[in-house]
Formats: C-alpha cells, sequence, structure tokens
C-alpha cells in the first residue's frame, strides 16, 4: 500500500497536521494532497488518520483564487466482529477553506461525524511517504 499511495502523491501538494501520540503510538489527524488539474478543477485526497496509517479518499474539488471547495463520498470498507462480515459505510465529506502555498485553514465535514476546524501546514509528502 505504501509504494502505491507515495506514486499517487508524488506530484501533489500535501498539507497534513498528523502527529503520533507517544504514549499508544497511535497515528492521528489529517491530511490533504491536492492536485490541479485546471484553472479552477483540482483533485484531491483525503487522508483520516484514526489510530493507523490510512489510504486516501479520492474526492474532487473546484478552486478559485484561494477558495477551495472539495465534496464527495467516502465509501469506507469495515470488517464486522465477531462475524467478519464486509460491510460498507457511506459518509458524505465536505472540505471548505482557503489554500495558501504554506498551508489550509478550513472545515472539515464528514457525516456522522463532528465537523472539525484544522489547521494543515504544507508537508513535503505524506506520512506513510518519509523517507
Amino acid at each position: 500500500m505504501r509504494s502505491k499511495e507515495c506514486d499517487r502523491t508524488a506530484s501533489m501538494r500535501v498539507y497534513s497536521n498528523a502527529w503520533v501520540d507517544k504514549e499508544t503510538g497511535d497515528l492521528n489527524g489529517f491530511e490533504l494532497a491536492i492536485k490541479n488539474i485546471d484553472d479552477s478543477t483540482i483533485e484531491a485526497l483525503l487522508y483520516v488518520y484514526e489510530g493507523a496509517p490510512a489510504e486516501g479518499i479520492p474526492l474532487p474539488g473546484r478552486i478559485s483564487n484561494e477558495r477551495v471547495e472539495i465534496k464527495g463520498d467516502w465509501i469506507e470498507h469495515l470488517i464486522e466482529y465477531p462475524s467478519k462480515k464486509e460491510i460498507t459505510q457511506t459518509h458524505f465529506v465536505k472540505i471548505e477553506g482557503a489554500l495558501r502555498l504554506a498551508s489550509f485553514r478550513g472545515k472539515i465535514h464528514i457525516q456522522s461525524f463532528d465537523d472539525l476546524d484544522v489547521k494543515l501546514r504544507r508537508a513535503k509528502h505524506t506520512w506513510m511517504c518519509k523517507p
């Protein structure tokens, strides 16, 4: 998974607030990888870290000056225990805010979760792609 994700994000701008809890070793936070398609269209990958690395959620978006609006569905594949049955959950995701060269400041709304105000700083790569 690591090299596939690293290949996907190599040409993208990455913004992050990901951090590792010193006591538990859990990876937490968000990362947003963005690639401009044209003057007003972007492709984004949202990484949601809730204790461990995760695959990016592909989402389409629009940009105008520094204002970004990204929205789409996150289809989450889960394993139900103890039956080990695979289930899927779909969450609507909306990200809005100001995208600058060094930071992203805005709101992340994920259906079924609390809305979050975030500030993400520019990073050289996603957490999983650290050398």
